[in-house]
């Protein structure tokens, strides 16, 4: 018998882990007779066409668990809401290509959705600066707007190797689960398990594997903008709730990396002249597999590196570093990725030093595998 622990319920892990791993299992024969399918060609260099039922298996796999569990819950019941908007549009984009600004729209559609059945919205950010109190009073909404698109829109940059959005999205909920664990919300803790295990099912599918050499579902743009949804909606409850107060400057330490890369990549296709929203091989993991980094071992690296700066920026908080101070730290981390990738080459010898200087310590023929 599995117990709870600090409200993380490892059988309602299991449980979503299962139906997500068995709905990508159902639903393959489907996708590819329905062309749901990611085909190679141009920037992309996946070998053969693969299905993108991702983001509707761990809808699927969620909304079983969560409505056993958290049936009675209004917050539960609009993210599920939201979420159904979301993984519809996304399957709709993944079939027939949608505009970036309907997708917008469908996103602000989504946030409007939580915040206003849900009740849940941005609405103190003092604490981040070190001002106690400050509520953003009718900038609330458009607020917590901004930045669920702004979630939903980094994780669906980041998704552009086998593995990645999925171990950066699974490093955020863990460690968003070990801080509600921490803060006593076992509610939301219980709620993370669930989160953490259809992600799971997912990636026992999306990883390579030394026996798989190839992924054999993607998230799709249903899938990535459902993770950037629930990531955005945990981080809401977990930073805006009074009775289990977890300072909001947390929740850009536990997303580094697609925080930091969308942000650097929007700056610079604005100064280029391009649409933020343009595709191209300027991500931190393209620039990474230029640099001799396979799609595994970059998607690796980039989420330990996550879960340490999670680790360090919360071990910071427990030692009253002042939160502007936090800030500060990541505003520089997001500087000094600019200045680094201001120039790719500059940007691909740095990280073929990393990866030289770590080989020693890597087994050589798992690594091929993986790769």
């Amino acid at each position: 018998m599995l117990h709870k622990f600090f409200g993380f319920d490892p059988m309602a892990t299991l449980l979503a882990f299962v139906v997500t791993a068995g709905v990508l299992w159902l639903v393959q024969p489907v996708a590819r007779r329905l062309g749901l399918l990611d085909c190679p060609g141009g920037r992309k260099d996946h070998q053969s066409p693969t299905p993108v039922t991702g983001g509707l298996a761990i809808f699927v796999g969620c909304a079983v668990v969560l409505l056993w569990f958290h049936s009675s819950s209004r917050a539960v019941h609009s993210l599920l809401a939201a979420s159904v908007l979301l993984v519809a549009m996304g399957l709709y984009d993944d079939l027939r290509d949608m505009r970036w600004y309907t997708r917008v729209l469908g996103q602000a559609l989504a946030a409007l959705m939580i915040v206003y059945w849900g009740g849940v919205r941005v609405e103190q950010i003092g604490p981040v600066f070190g001002l106690g109190e400050m509520s953003l009073g009718w900038l609330s909404v458009p607020f917590t707007v901004f930045a669920t698109i702004g979630i939903i829109n980094a994780m669906n940059m980041i998704d552009g190797a086998d593995g990645m959005a999925g171990l950066l999205g699974l490093a955020a909920l863990v460690m968003l689960a070990f801080a509600a664990m921490y803060a006593g919300n076992e509610v939301l803790a219980g709620r993370l398990s669930v989160l953490c295990g259809a992600l799971a099912g997912f990636l026992a599918w999306n990883m390579r594997l030394p026996w798989r050499p190839r992924a054999k579902v993607f998230l799709g743009n249903a899938g990535s903008a459902l993770l950037g949804l629930l990531i955005a909606w945990v981080s809401f409850r977990l930073t805006q709730n009074p009775g289990h107060p977890v300072n909001p400057v947390l929740a850009l330490w536990l997303l580094p990396i697609p925080v930091m890369d969308c942000l650097v990549l929007i700056l610079r296709r604005v100064q280029e002249g391009r649409s933020p929203f343009s595709a191209g091989r300027d991500h931190i993991h393209h620039i990474m597999q230029d640099a001799g980094f396979g799609p595994t071992r970059a998607a690796l690296h980039l989420a330990w590196f996550s879960l340490l700066c999670g680790l360090l920026a919360g071990q910071a908080m427990r030692l009253d570093v002042p939160n502007p101070l936090l800030l500060l730290a990541f505003v520089c981390l997001c500087i000094g990725w600019y200045l680094l990738s201001r120039r790719r080459s500059r940007a691909v010898a740095f990280f073929r030093r990393l990866r030289r200087a770590g080989e020693p310590v890597v087994v050589q023929g798992a690594v091929q595998d993986l790769e």
